[in-house]
């Protein structure tokens, strides 16, 4: 039997992947009526799409990558290159968040915006690492499966 936790986080993760990509193309038109409610959103509509739909598309990139590693982990298969690249391309994904939110330091400077930025920059340094560590991982396995 498959480790609850591990199934129930992939079908968060696979909730999450097709709710982002649902909220992504929907963007300008959420930003639009915000608007009625916040001058900022109103007078900054296609500025704001922009930065939050290739947000949205770099973070739906990340929840794919993170799909296919979920799938090793439920496969009991989890030592391979292609979780090495995922890890280096969520790390990627994670930057490009982070320096597409620093444009949004020229619209309108909050604390928020900071700490998104920083989170970004902490996640793509940690997968960066992560993928390092995982292809040692599966430099050994390799190694080890050759030697039995």
């Amino acid at each position: 039997m498959k480790d609850r936790l591990t199934v129930f986080t992939k079908g968060i993760l696979d909730f999450m992947f097709y709710a982002g990509v649902i909220t992504t193309a929907c963007v300008p038109f959420i930003i639009k009526f915000y608007g009625n409610y916040n001058t900022y959103f109103a007078e900054n509509v296609w500025e704001l799409s922009l930065i939050f739909m290739l947000s949205g598309i770099f973070a739906v990139l990340i929840i794919y990558e993170l799909r296919k590693m979920f799938k090793t982990v439920l496969d009991d298969n989890c030592f391979i290159m292609e979780n090495v690249n995922s890890l280096r391309k969520m790390g990627t994904y994670s930057f490009f968040i982070a320096i597409i939110t620093c444009c949004r330091l020229f619209l309108y400077l909050t604390p928020a915006v900071v700490v998104v930025i920083l989170v970004f920059i902490i996640a793509g340094l940690f997968s960066k690492v992560l993928s390092r560590v995982f292809e040692k991982a599966v430099t050994y396995k390799l190694e080890n499966d050759l030697t039995i």
